[in-house]
């Protein structure tokens, strides 16, 4: 993958949706928002619509389908009607259609890697892409929290995502950095093709962010904070163009825009890989 700018998603899991928080992003230059059917409660969509619908189109959007609600709170889906659904309502309720479409999370229906598991995928996927022929998408893609199940079902026969987007930075397993790097490599995912999201592994209050400094990846390290060095290099871990980060304020989301001038040390990040893949292999099955 050739190198590109590193770009900051706007993304909505557990946020307020407030609008302050969105011309904020605006008034920093992040015109990307990513969000889901399900979050807030299945009312994501409808909230934008009413508090912020007049700014929506100066972002691109992008939303998730595979979660439904349900009884108990949720379920997850691959049935090709419901998805089908589940894209067209989306659209009606934000009030236009969604530039990006991924699918949320296959690997949660997909518990076992066979035949049949590669045909629910493909159907899924095939929704998805009719979906977007018949314009209620610009694209759809795929996010995975955890990729590992969908390399072994990937084929021909499962249509191509144009975006892949999973978990990135350093609390991520060496296992889930491979599957990431194998579908970029099986789908030939290029610039604007690869998304990172929870950089900081869902809380930068988590002990472990007191305990190292990510800044040793970094070229010029002393210039950024520990947090601001932790995203910086979540973009090469695995290596994406873009991190989708969640945050109610709008001066934490400035922080994370100014650590993009920050320049990784690739060397850093291989030997790190390299850590983890050892470290993995001692490990008992």
């Amino acid at each position: 993958m050739r190198a590109t700018d590193p770009r900051v998603v706007l993304g909505l899991h557990r946020s307020r949706h407030e609008r302050r928080l969105l011309t904020g992003a605006l008034d920093l230059g992040v015109t990307a928002l990513d969000t889901s059917t399900s979050y807030l409660g299945f009312r994501s969509h409808q909230v934008l619509a009413r508090t912020a619908g007049d700014l929506l189109p100066k972002f691109t959007v992008s939303t998730k389908v595979g979660y439904f609600s349900a009884p108990d709170g949720a379920e997850h889906s691959l049935d090709p009607a419901r998805l089908r659904e589940a894209v067209e309502q989306a659209a009606g309720d934000l009030g236009r259609e969604p530039e990006l479409v991924f699918l949320h999370n296959p690997e949660h229906s997909l518990r076992e890697a066979n035949a049949h598991g590669q045909e629910v995928l493909a159907e899924a996927c095939a929704a998805l892409d009719d979906a977007t022929a018949k314009g209620q998408c610009a694209a759809w893609g795929i996010a995975s929290w955890d990729p590992s199940p969908l390399v072994s079902l990937i084929d021909p026969t499962v249509p191509r995502p144009s975006v892949l987007m999973i978990r990135a930075g350093l609390l991520v397993g060496t296992r889930t950095l491979d599957a990431a790097d194998a579908l970029t490599k099986v789908w030939d995912l290029g610039d604007g093709e690869v998304r990172g999201m929870s950089p900081f592994g869902g809380s930068t209050s988590a002990p472990v962010w007191a305990r190292i400094d990510p800044r040793v990846f970094l070229r010029d390290g002393d210039r950024l904070s520990r947090m601001q060095a932790a995203f910086r290099a979540a973009y090469h871990l695995p290596r994406v163009d873009s991190v989708a980060v969640g945050t109610d304020e709008p001066a934490h989301l400035g922080e994370l825009v100014g650590a993009l001038v920050g320049e990784v040390e690739e060397r850093s990040i291989e030997e790190y890989r390299s850590l983890l893949r050892d470290r993995s292999r001692d490990q008992p099955a």
